[in-house]
């Protein structure tokens, strides 16, 4: 009984993220925060749901499983995300006029060729 309650808890809340994160992209104006919302709360979201769902199942084969897709999700929804946003910096030559950034690149300059 507290095996589900406990289990209850984390998958509500998981979707309280999720939904949240919903809301959140398609309030904020601007690619990169919508990005950003969305890589922290898909993380967090998924996180809390398989989490409940491996205290549910208890410990066999199936909650090694969700735990390989909770540590497969840590590791590329990050990098997917990054990826995106430096597409994004990359191809957007009004980006100056909407964000305040730090230029990282070389020289001082953006670069807006998609080749590079």
């Amino acid at each position: 009984m507290i095996r589900i309650i406990i289990a209850g808890a984390l998958m509500i809340s998981g979707l309280f993220v999720l939904g949240i994160a919903t809301i959140g992209i398609f309030r904020f104006s601007t690619m990169l925060n919508r990005i950003h919302v969305a890589a922290k709360c898909d993380t967090l979201g998924a996180l809390l749901v398989l989490s409940g769902l491996i205290v549910l199942s208890g410990f066999n084969v199936f909650s090694l499983k969700l735990l390989l897709v909770i540590a497969f999700l840590w590791m590329c929804n990050p990098v997917a995300s990054h990826l995106v946003a430096r597409a994004e910096v990359r191809t957007n030559p009004n980006l100056e006029s909407i964000c305040d950034f730090v230029d990282m690149t070389e020289g001082g300059e953006l670069n807006h060729d998609a080749d590079n």
